[in-house]
C-alpha cells in the first residue's frame, strides 16, 4: 500500500508542486481558476488529440475541448452551432451545406476556412479507426465560408457526427498531430506527460465566451489510486464506483451524474445452426420471460448502491427512445408466458421444452467486476424462473465471435441514433444485425427511412417506431443506466451536465469552462 501511495503522490507532486511527498491541497495555495480532474488510465487517448484516430469520439466522445465543431448538442442533445452559422440539407438528403463563422483562427494565428473543415472530414474519412464515415463521398470547400458535403447515401443525423469530429488545420496537420495539437476550440494542450497528466490552458484567441476554468489538469489514475489521492486531498474531482459510494471523505461530497452508459443483455434470437444462434433464446416466449422476469431495481440496490436507473433500451431518456420499450417487473407473468409456450419444469427444477434444457451460459469482459455482478445475479434471478444460467468472463478476442451464440453483457450509450441501428438492423449476408443475431425487415426499412428523412425532427418518430417493432421480440434484455460518480471537493460547483454517454470519462469535462469555485466568486 505505501508503494502504491508513494507512486500516486510523486504524480501529484509533478501536476501541483507540492513541497514535499505526503502534502496535500490544503497546504497550497492556488487560483480559483484552476482544477485538477483524476480520470481513469483508459481515458487518455493512445493515438493522441487527433479526430482521425478518435479524439473528440467512441471511449473520449465529448465536445472537443482543444479543436472546435460545426455543431455542438445541448442539455437535451439538441443541436446548436459552433463553427457552423447555418445548415442546410437537400431534399433528398445527399447534399449538406454549412455555412461557417469568418472569426475563428487556429492557436498559430492562421485563419481557420472551410477548406480546413473539408481537409478534416476527408482526412477522417480515409483513416478513421472509430467512426463510420462511409456515407461521406466527399467534402469541398466552396468557400473560405461555406463547405459542402456530399453524401453517398442519406444520413439525416449527420449534424451528430457534426458534434464530435473536431477541425484541424490543413497547414499544420501531418502524423505527429496528436501529439502536439494545433487547434481553435477553448483550450490549449500545454503539456502531456504520457501515462500521467495533461494540462489545459485556456486559449485567449477564443471567439466565444471566455472560460472561466483558466487551466485544467488531468491526471490518469486507476480507481484505487484515484480514490487514495481524493482521501489526500490532492485532486479537485475524480471518477469512482458504486463499491466507494458508503465511503466519506472529509471536504468532498459524492455526486452521481445520470447517463445512457447502459448494460444489456445479447439474446441471440435465431436457433443455432452451429455458427449462430441459441436453441434456448431463439424462443421468444423466454426472451419475453427475461426481460419482465428480472428485477432491475433490486439489481441496481444490490451491486450499484442504489446508483442507477432501470435500463429498457439502448437510448434511454433521448429524444429518439421509445417509451413504449418500458416494463414492469412481473414475475408471475414470466412463469405464465413459459408454462403457456410449453417450457415445462423438470424433477430438478429447470425448464425443458422438446428435449431443449433452458441452460444459458451468460458471457462478461474479464475484469470487469460490475458487469461480472450483473452475470451473477442475473443468474439468481433467473434460477427462480426455472432458466439456470451460468457465467464466465471472456476476452475480447473471443467474446464478439462466441457472442453470436450465446448471451452476453455489453455495455453502450451514445449521443447518436446510430446506435439503434448498430443495435438492431440486419447486415449485408445473412440479413442478421451485427452483435447479436437478430432481423427483422420491417424494423430495417423503419431504421432506412429514418436516417433518409431530410427532417431530423421528424426521423426521432421513424426510430421510435422502428423500436416498437423491436421491443415486440426482445432480441435485447436492457437492464441499468449506470450513474457516473465522482468525489468532488467541497466548493467546486461543476456545471449541469447533459445525459452521460458510455465511457466513465472525456463527457465530464464538455462544460468545464463553466465551473467555477464557491470562493471564487
Amino acid at each position: 500500500m505505501f508503494r502504491k501511495v508513494f507512486c500516486i503522490t510523486l504524480v501529484i507532486v509533478m501536476v501541483m508542486g507540492l513541497a514535499a511527498c505526503g502534502g496535500s491541497t490544503e497546504d497550497v495555495s492556488r487560483p480559483g481558476d484552476e482544477v485538477i480532474i483524476a480520470m481513469g488510465p483508459n481515458s487518455e487517448p493512445e493515438a493522441g488529440f487527433d479526430p482521425a484516430y478518435g479524439w473528440g469520439a467512441g471511449e473520449h466522445v465529448h465536445e472537443p475541448l482543444i479543436q472546435s465543431t460545426l455543431t455542438v448538442t445541448n442539455n437535451e442533445l439538441e443541436i446548436e452551432y459552433d463553427l457552423a452559422t447555418s445548415v442546410e440539407v437537400s431534399d433528398d438528403g445527399l447534399l449538406w451545406t454549412v455555412e461557417i463563422r469568418d472569426d475563428v483562427y487556429f492557436t498559430d494565428g492562421e485563419k481557420l476556412t472551410a477548406g480546413d473543415v473539408a481537409f478534416t472530414y476527408n482526412t477522417v474519412k480515409e483513416k478513421s479507426t472509430v467512426n463510420d464515415f462511409t456515407m461521406l463521398r466527399e467534402a469541398v470547400a466552396v468557400n473560405d465560408t461555406t463547405v459542402e458535403f456530399h453524401m453517398n447515401s442519406a444520413y439525416s443525423i449527420w449534424p451528430y457526427s457534426m458534434a464530435i469530429v473536431g477541425i484541424v488545420p490543413e497547414h499544420a496537420y501531418d502524423e505527429n498531430y496528436g501529439l502536439d495539437p494545433v487547434g481553435s476550440g477553448r483550450y490549449v494542450l500545454k503539456q502531456w506527460d504520457k501515462g500521467q497528466q495533461i494540462i489545459l490552458e485556456a486559449n485567449p484567441e477564443y471567439y466565444g465566451e471566455a472560460p472561466l476554468m483558466k487551466k485544467v489538469v488531468i491526471v490518469f489514475m486507476t480507481e484505487d489510486a484515484a480514490f487514495a489521492a481524493v482521501k489526500a486531498g490532492q485532486v479537485d474531482i475524480a471518477y469512482t464506483a458504486a463499491t466507494y459510494s458508503k465511503q466519506t471523505v472529509n471536504g468532498y461530497s459524492l455526486i452521481a451524474m445520470k447517463s445512457v452508459d447502459n448494460r444489456g443483455i445479447s439474446l441471440p434470437a435465431v436457433p443455432d445452426n452451429g455458427e449462430k444462434g441459441n436453441n434456448v433464446t431463439c424462443d421468444a416466449a423466454v426472451r419475453k420471460a427475461i426481460n419482465i422476469g428480472i428485477d432491475r431495481e433490486k439489481l441496481i440496490d444490490n451491486i450499484l448502491n442504489g446508483y442507477g436507473t432501470a435500463a429498457y433500451s439502448v437510448c434511454d431518456g433521448l429524444p429518439w427512445f421509445y417509451e413504449g420499450s418500458v416494463v414492469e417487473y412481473d414475475f408471475d407473468e414470466a412463469v405464465r408466458i413459459l408454462d403457456e409456450a410449453g417450457w415445462v419444469s423438470g424433477d430438478d427444477g429447470i425448464r425443458v421444452k422438446d428435449g431443449v434444457r433452458a441452460e444459458l451460459n451468460i458471457m462478461y469482459s474479464s475484469g470487469d467486476s460490475v458487469r461480472q455482478a450483473i452475470a451473477a445475479e442475473v443468474s439468481n434471478q433467473l434460477s427462480l424462473l426455472g432458466i439456470k444460467v451460468t457465467y464466465e468472463g471472456v476476452g475480447w478476442d473471443v467474446a464478439y465471435d462466441r457472442a453470436q451464440r450465446e448471451p452476453m453483457v455489453w455495455g453502450w450509450g451514445a449521443h447518436t441514433p446510430m446506435e439503434v441501428y448498430n443495435m438492431y438492423h440486419s447486415v449485408a449476408g445473412d440479413g442478421l444485425a451485427q452483435y447479436s443475431p437478430y432481423g427483422n425487415a420491417d424494423a430495417d426499412v423503419l431504421m432506412d427511412k429514418a436516417l433518409s428523412e431530410s427532417d431530423l425532427e421528424h426521423s426521432y418518430e421513424l426510430w421510435q417506431d422502428a423500436q416498437e417493432v423491436v421491443v415486440e421480440e426482445v432480441p435485447w434484455v436492457w437492464i441499468v443506466n449506470i450513474d457516473h460518480l465522482y468525489w468532488t471537493r467541497d466548493g467546486l460547483k461543476v456545471a449541469e451536465q447533459k445525459i452521460h454517454p458510455h465511457g466513465h470519462g472525456w463527457s465530464l469535462v464538455n462544460n468545464v469552462d463553466q465551473w467555477t469555485w464557491e470562493s471564487a466568486e
